[in-house]
């Protein structure tokens, strides 16, 4: 068993994530969190105990009912109720994976010692991510502002015993894991449920899945590109590096760079071409995937100040012996960040798209929907109508969601992020890009077929020798959609 440390001075990467949850590690607080954590929860009692100063959400209300002062005697049941009455999310179930990313990132937010949860608080959040206890969380309810509250309260229900949890493939009640596990739940303190509701966990990892999903995307769609460029007979000048040294994007560059070791000893690529100039879907690739490249790297860089940052409300700062209400858990930076990755999510499915509708389009030699007998056969002329069907849902979910927002809280919260919409979309575009590659791994893998026996790279004829095991040459009309799912997953797994 591997064991990540989390500790307050060190800053936790994008990629460490990935290894982490990859490889099953389990995760443990180090002696300084530890300490952190304790100091400022006993920073807390004491001032409960020494004050009758209100402190919101400690002695008070929650929103609009923030200037009702609560008896001390009542403090847990405060905390509890809390978690209770804001578990109203609705929709889909998120994906596990994303579940075990908020149980990482609260944990994390949690550690710096600033939120005053009780150090059996944190054991038990690290317990349920290293055991794989995963509540259930549901995709609508967040605002993005005061925190992902809903979905919050949702993964924090079971530390008191309540709602459901996915546990070894089974859905099952809360109190029926804790009885077989002899668990008892939690009796929150003053401030906890606040601490676990306030935040940004549920955005943040979205973004986390999205950023590190949208790399991957990212070298896909430059390897499946370059094979579409060399099935379509394309011409390599547009790569060259000198074009691009006198435009010096740090995407576009990178891509152009790719491209040429991608291409490399390629028969197809050095032909001499009859056309001289390709379609800007292929002759624009560096300028278009690179400003994705841009975005995404933009986009990461928000996400990991997310990730090393405390969301929480208020915040508690014992050696200044301050507790501060903020705004912390707004989710702007983020929803921001999700609108602009939707975008550029959404154009690397577009310019796809527009290849494999060339790819079909009969032009350079390549039969009509790269079929021998058109007509009899429809080949894949249906495969780029769902690609096309796909690209325009795309379009439709990139349009921001971080210029609207919407009253809540009795007036209270009157500007809210909706990071959580933005983030909820942007991994939806993910998944749809994805798709789009899928279907353009089809079509161009078929075109380069028919330019045989002349080959591309040996990059990519190994990578059309991987493809071809999984799905093979279309000789004549057969299903498509189950080879579709295949392609897809083929991506997944690359």
């Amino acid at each position: 068993m591997i064991k990540f440390s989390i500790e307050t001075i060190k800053k936790i990467t994008l990629s460490e994530i990935d290894v982490v949850l990859t490889n099953d590690h389990k995760l443990e607080l180090s002696t300084d969190c530890r300490n952190a954590i304790i100091t400022c929860r006993k920073y807390l009692d004491a001032k409960v105990n020494s004050t009758d100063t209100p402190i919101y959400g400690v002695n008070t209300g929650f929103g609009a009912l923030c200037n009702v002062r609560i008896e001390s005697s009542q403090l847990s049941e405060l905390q509890a109720n809390l978690v209770r009455s804001h578990a109203c999310g609705t929709g889909n179930e998120i994906p596990q994976r994303i579940v075990k990313l908020m149980l990482f990132l609260k944990i994390r937010s949690l550690s710096y010692g600033n939120s005053g949860v009780s150090i059996e608080t944190m054991e038990r959040l690290v317990f349920f991510f290293n055991e794989d206890i995963l509540p259930v969380v549901y995709e609508q309810g967040s605002l993005g502002a005061s925190g992902d509250l809903a979905p919050l309260a949702h993964l924090s229900l079971p530390l008191i015993g309540e709602g459901e949890v996915n546990y070894k493939g089974k859905k099952i009640r809360t109190k029926e894991i804790f009885e077989a596990l002899n668990i008892k739940p939690l009796a929150l303190q003053s401030k906890e449920g606040l601490a676990l509701l306030n935040g940004t966990q549920f955005m943040t990892a979205f973004g986390v899945a999205c950023c590190l999903d949208g790399l991957k995307l990212f070298d896909q769609s430059n390897l499946i590109a370059a094979m579409s460029l060399d099935a379509f007979d394309g011409r390599i000048e547009p790569f060259l590096p000198q074009l691009h040294d006198i435009r010096p994007h740090q995407g576009q560059g990178r891509t152009a760079k790719n491209f040429i070791k991608l291409l490399e000893g390629s028969t197809l690529i050095k032909k001499n071409k009859m056309h001289v100039q390709d379609p800007y879907s292929f002759r624009c690739i560096p300028q278009v995937h690179g400003a994705s490249y841009d975005a995404i790297l933009n986009c990461s860089n928000i996400i990991e100040t997310e990730i090393n940052s405390v969301s929480d409300n208020p915040l508690i700062f014992p050696k200044e012996d301050l507790i501060l209400s903020g705004g912390n858990f707004h989710g702007q930076p983020l929803a921001l960040a999700f609108d602009f990755l939707s975008i550029a999510f959404s154009e690397l499915a577009s310019i796809s798209e527009r290849r494999l509708f060339l790819l079909i389009s009969g032009q350079r030699g390549l039969p009509a929907f790269l079929t021998q007998n058109s007509g009899l056969n429809s080949g894949f002329m249906i495969t780029q109508y769902t690609a096309a069907s796909i690209v325009s849902q795309n379009k439709q979910l990139a349009t921001p969601a971080s210029v609207d927002s919407i009253v809540s809280s009795n007036g209270q919260e009157d500007h809210v992020s909706m990071g959580a919409n933005a983030a909820v979309k942007c991994f939806q575009i993910s998944n749809n890009l994805r798709k789009v590659l899928a279907i353009e791994l089809m079509n161009a893998a078929q075109a380069l077929d028919f330019r045989r026996p002349e080959t591309s790279s040996q990059l990519i004829e190994k990578f059309h020798a991987e493809f071809r095991s999984v799905v093979p040459h279309l000789e004549k009309d057969r299903l498509m959609y189950p080879e579709i799912q295949l392609a897809i997953e083929f991506l997944g797994k690359h």
